[in-house]
């Protein structure tokens, strides 16, 4: 089964969290230090960003195939809003095939949140 990264709403007592009803958490996690995340309009979106990034801290899930079409309906895969992708994790999770959303819009002009999106 699927494993992803969530670090934002998805995350244990986020707003959307729901979504993961019925899945199995199976630890906090931290990317590499890659990333950027931003804060959009109430969410955040994590972008790639090379040697400029920040580790960002987030959960692993096993999911179903129902639920992460859900998540991609959730994160609008389809309008062009987010992409599923790999996603570098530190260990002990740099092994695994995790994949997680990457923000495809643009960033300018938002406030950069650091490493956590708290919820």
């Amino acid at each position: 089964m699927p494993q992803v990264f969530v670090y934002g709403t998805l995350k244990r007592g986020g707003r959307n969290h729901a979504v993961l009803a019925g899945q199995r958490f199976v630890a906090t996690a931290r990317t590499t230090p890659n990333y950027r995340l931003y804060l959009l309009d109430g969410y955040p979106g994590m972008v790639e960003s090379g040697p400029a990034g920040a580790a960002i801290d987030g959960e692993v899930w096993t999911v179903d195939a129902a639920c992460l079409e859900r998540l991609d309906e959730l994160e609008g895969t389809a309008e062009g809003l987010y992409r599923r992708a790999p996603v570098r994790l530190q260990a002990p999770h740099d092994a695994a095939g995790i994949e997680t959303y990457l923000y495809l819009r643009g960033t300018d002009g938002r406030a950069d949140l650091g490493t956590n999106f708290p919820v």
